[in-house]
Parts: C-alpha cells; sequence; structure tokens
C-alpha cells in the first residue's frame, strides 16, 4: 500500500506516520528528514533547500522533486509499500509525481489527510519539542515530558525548531491553505481521500486510521 499522508503543521502527521510505519511495515519517506539529511551533507540541493528551510518558507518544487525522485531511486528495500509525510505540497508537486510513477508500483493509492482547525494547531506548534536522538516528539502544553527540557525516553536534552515559533507559523499555514489544500481537493476528485478528525485524543485518532487501513 503506498500512501500519502497530509495535515497542516502541527496535525500530528509525524506521531501517526511512525505508528502507520510500525504497524503496516511500510517504508516512512519524511521530506523533512530528506532536507535534513541533504542539508548536513552539503549537498547541492541541501544547500539551495537550507536558503528557504531557515526563513520557514517551503522549499520551491524543483528543489523538492528532485530529492524525492533521488530518494525513490536509491530505495533499498520496499517492504509492504511506502508512506510519504509531507509530500506533495502543491499541485505542481502531485502532478511530477503522477509523471515519475506512472505505470508503476510507486503510484499512490490512498491520501490520508489529517485534518484540525487552524485555531488548535498555535500550542501544538510552539510547544513542541523534539528529541534528536530518539526523535520522541513531546509539547510543553499537552505532553510534557517528566524532566523539564530531558527526553523521557533516552535522557537526551531536547529542542525546538527554529520555525515554531507564531510568526513562522502564520506563513506555514498561510502556504498550506494555498498550497496544499488544492492538492487534497485534487486527489479527493479522484476518491483516493480519507479525512481523520485529527483534533482529538492520540488513541481515539489511531483507532480511526486503523479502521481504515484495515478496509484497504
Amino acid at each position: 500500500m503506498n500512501i500519502f499522508i497530509m495535515g497542516a503543521p502541527g496535525s500530528g502527521k509525524g506521531t501517526f506516520s511512525s505508528r502507520i510505519r510500525d504497524t503496516y511495515n511500510l517504508n516512512h519517506i519524511s521530506t523533512g528528514d530528506i532536507f535534513r539529511e541533504n542539508i548536513s551533507k552539503g549537498t547541492p540541493l541541501g544547500q539551495q533547500a537550507r536558503q528557504y528551510s531557515e526563513k520557514g518558507l517551503l522549499v520551491p518544487d524543483e528543489i523538492t522533486n528532485a530529492m524525492v525522485a533521488d530518494y525513490l531511486r536509491n530505495l533499498p528495500d520496499r517492504k509492504n509499500g511506502y508512506l510519504l509525510d509531507g509530500y506533495p505540497r502543491t499541485l505542481a508537486q502531485a502532478k511530477a509525481f503522477e509523471e515519475l510513477t506512472a505505470g508503476t508500483a510507486d503510484a499512490p493509492d490512498l491520501v490520508l489527510s489529517m485534518d484540525v482547525p487552524f485555531d488548535v494547531l498555535t500550542k501544538r506548534i510552539t510547544g513542541r519539542r523534539t528529541c534528536s536522538k530518539c526523535g520522541a516528539i513531546y509539547n510543553i502544553y499537552t505532553k510534557a515530558p517528566a524532566a523539564e527540557g530531558i527526553c523521557d525516553a533516552c535522557g537526551t536534552e531536547l529542542s525546538q525548531r527554529k520555525d515554531d515559533n507564531e510568526e513562522s507559523l502564520k506563513v506555514r499555514l498561510n502556504e498550506y491553505a494555498a498550497n496544499t489544500e488544492p492538492v487534497i481537493d485534487y486527489y479527493a476528485s479522484r476518491d483516493m481521500v480519507e479525512r481523520v478528525n485529527a483534533d482529538r485524543p492520540i488513541e481515539e485518532i489511531w483507532s480511526d486510521v486503523q479502521e481504515i487501513l484495515n478496509s484497504k
């Protein structure tokens, strides 16, 4: 099964991507991870992406498409399919991916849309803290670690992304509404979208996600 998971910043894509990956044995392809890998290695694409991410802006389509295409070409283990997190974010990306995967086993089967009202997202984003070692995600308002600033799982100091502030969030939400919501509408017109109310307790959301995936 090949899945796109979509939602505004703070909608829970990261949390549920991990669960879906482990439960259904899928390759989790996160454009955020691909960006960070390219940036840390100083690749030409990574250097271009850095200029945009540091300003809280979306990376242009041509850079993102090139990174995703390169990843798919070098995917070592196909497993049971993939879960693409954070891509496609624009109609141009969606159409480029269609051209890339047309007639292949990489064509998408399903789009999961994690729906959360925009006014709920501010605390989720500004309160988010992440462990750089094990990837655990916390929130100082709703899921604080036992010891302030320290990961419960591995004891590593937690960090806050540079763009996890209200000013950057406003930019990102505006860009999401303008660019990504039309992508969801595009796939909805093809009966590929399953919408999930992600403004609920995690286990309730996860139950719905499993029900959707188990029916496919």
